[in-house]
């Protein structure tokens, strides 16, 4: 095999220990250097997607003899233009975005954040690099290309004695009316906000008019709660988007870029970025409707005669449809380059810093909700295993399990006490009993309302209200009622633990009514059917295998199709703490077997 030729199949190699993050797309926006026949009104017509027999095919095969094909990552012109740069004897480099875990001698991995000299990117997929003396191949999906290559590898500004900075590095190298480096490449950095904020638009409009609009005419194929599990709220994102890109173009100065101010538009717009955790949510539903749908031809088709009537690039609807997920975890990256070449001087300097904790804190959100949404079928999962449960659902009123372990609870008349489990969660406090012979099996017993109660540390000794001497005590007193709960630890830490998770349960209830977190009717109901099935069947429902399996299967990139190291839409940073949900019921609460 000549050299040539074996650079072409090497990069293809799929690796058995490969395991990666795929990011899907995130190259909105590429040029289209070929033109394509339109319908003059924009619209598929209804006739030429009938049920009869080859008429979906013959019209998917006319659109694919005629040969379009349109740019992507690393394709056309920009692939060229690195390339000549690499053979000019320039160095290149690109910037991690998600991590690339591989066990292939063959491949460079590398974590989010890290820089990459890029040697190669003939490969339309797979590019070859270098991070200090490994060298391997890597997605080119995985990085995207330095908006400042002519910055040093070094911190910039570069710092000499004294910890001044080098003026050899920044104040005396000016591009042009006075600018100085860190001027230009923040005018770099705000070209490239601007940049991809207006693709980002366009691509939200062809979804919106080139998918969901021909979808809405097609009643014999799609449902509105289809389109809904599809698409989410995708029409809300891109209203969102349109006002706040034209909040950025005001602010936007087309004669100096670098003394542009748009860190108080992401100050604007951060609440309604928030619109960006229900669709995050319903993603994983979204891509398993697709899966389920495309697995009949007559879709396949469909959602191809959309896209190549819209003039799209070559990627399938799931692969799109990931875009809003990266899109919201980019903005914090944007932001923290943005504010590297924001002197602290500059008008903007606050509102960016500022703007950068915001985004973080969206991102923070949306991690926050995406995990209590996951939670939400382990609380059904665990309640489908409470013998004898009477009332209403837990998932009626909670969603997140705060705390749970054993307690002795004593109770009116004659200071009756008992060995009970406690399972605190959100607004409710569950008391289970453990069976006599069995004791991984439980039996529900009584629940607690905690919104109307107030917790009373109580001193080691006799009690008056209960006339008996008591140790390691609390007290839950309800204020309407004057009813009163004691209950006693085993040791004075567990107390202390119980008396925090009390605080916690208070202070989780109060940020879910400031940022209006809730779970809908359609989600709770479900929740607890998922968990019906699973508790009938006794086997473990595979939740989000189905999901990766779905992401790795988009045209462009190629990528390993072993499982991925995370899911796309958690942030490298910031690191949420995991949860401890699971542990705490295992850990506390044995299950049935």
């Amino acid at each position: 095999i000549t050299s040539a030729v074996a650079f072409d199949i090497l990069p293809l190699k799929l690796h058995p220990f490969s395991q990666s993050t795929p990011t899907g797309l995130d190259c909105v926006g590429w040029k289209r250097h070929i033109s394509f026949p339109v319908i003059t009104d924009g619209t598929l017509d209804k006739t030429a997607l009938t049920d009869d027999v080859g008429s979906e095919e013959d019209l998917y095969e006319d659109f694919r003899s005629s040969n379009h094909r349109y740019g992507h990552p690393g394709g056309g012109g920009e692939q060229l233009a690195i390339n000549e740069l690499i053979s000019d004897g320039s160095v290149v480099y690109a910037e991690a975005l998600w991590d690339h875990v591989t066990m292939d001698d063959q491949e460079l991995g590398f974590k989010a954040g890290d820089v990459i000299e890029v040697m190669d990117a003939t490969n339309k997929e797979w590019w070859w690099g270098r991070i200090l003396d490994s060298e391997g191949w890597f997605p080119a999906s995985f990085v995207r290309l330095r908006v400042n290559q002519d910055e040093p590898m070094e911190d910039y500004p570069l710092k000499v004695e004294g910890g001044k900075e080098d003026e050899s590095s920044s104040g005396t190298r000016r591009f042009g009316m006075g600018q100085t480096t860190k001027d230009q490449m923040r005018t770099n950095v705000i070209n490239e906000i601007i940049s991809t904020e207006r693709d980002y638009i366009k691509h939200l409009k062809d979804i919106c008019e080139g998918y969901i609009k021909q979808c809405r005419k097609r009643a014999d194929m799609f449902t509105e709660e289809q389109l809904k599990t599809i698409f989410g709220n995708i029409e809300d994102i891109y209203r969102c988007q349109k006002k706040f890109v034209k909040a950025l173009e005001k602010k936007f100065n087309k004669d100096y870029p670098h003394l542009s101010e748009v860190g108080s538009c992401f100050l604007e717009y951060q609440t309604e970025f928030q619109i960006y955790s229900e669709y995050c949510n319903n993603h994983p539903n979204a891509c398993l409707e697709l899966s389920r749908l495309t697995k009949v031809n007559k879709y396949v088709y469909f959602f191809e005669a959309c896209r190549l009537l819209q003039k799209m690039i070559d990627i399938s609807l799931d692969g799109f449809l990931l875009t809003p997920v990266q899109k919201i975890c980019k903005y914090p990256l944007q932001l923290a380059e943005l504010l590297k070449y924001t002197n602290p001087q500059h008008r903007d300097f606050k509102d960016v810093e500022a703007a950068l904790n915001a985004m973080k804190n969206v991102a923070r959100l949306i991690n926050e909700r995406k995990r209590r949404l996951e939670n939400i079928d382990k609380i059904a999962q665990w309640q489908s295993l409470i013998e004898d449960w009477e009332g209403e659902d837990v998932l009626v009123r909670s969603s997140e399990l705060i705390y749970s372990g054993e307690l002795t609870k004593i109770s009116h008349p004659q200071a009756k006490s008992q060995q009970r489990m406690f399972f605190l969660f959100d607004h409710q406090l569950v008391c289970c009993k453990k069976d006599l012979l069995r004791r991984d099996i439980l039996y529900y017993k009584s629940r607690i309302n905690m919104d109307d109660m107030e917790i009373l540390d109580v001193e080691d000794g006799k009690d008056k209200d209960f006339n008996i001497s008591v140790k390691n005590a609390f007290k839950l007193h309800c204020r309407d009622t004057e009813e009163v709960h004691l209950f006693c630890a085993k040791k004075p830490e567990q107390k202390q633990r119980w008396l925090k998770a009390f605080e916690n349960e208070r202070r989780q209830v109060q940020l879910d009514q400031e940022t209006g977190f809730s779970i809908t009717e359609v989600q709770k109901k479900q929740a607890m059917l998922n968990a019906s099935k699973q508790h009938h069947t006794g086997k473990p429902k595979a939740i989000t295998r189905p999901y990766y399996d779905f992401l790795m299967r988009q045209k462009h990139p190629t990528l390993p199709t072993t499982l991925p190291q995370q899911q796309v839409f958690m942030l490298a940073e910031p690191k949420r703490k995991p949860s401890n949900f699971w542990q705490n019921i295992s850990r506390l609460t044995p299950f049935r077997k």
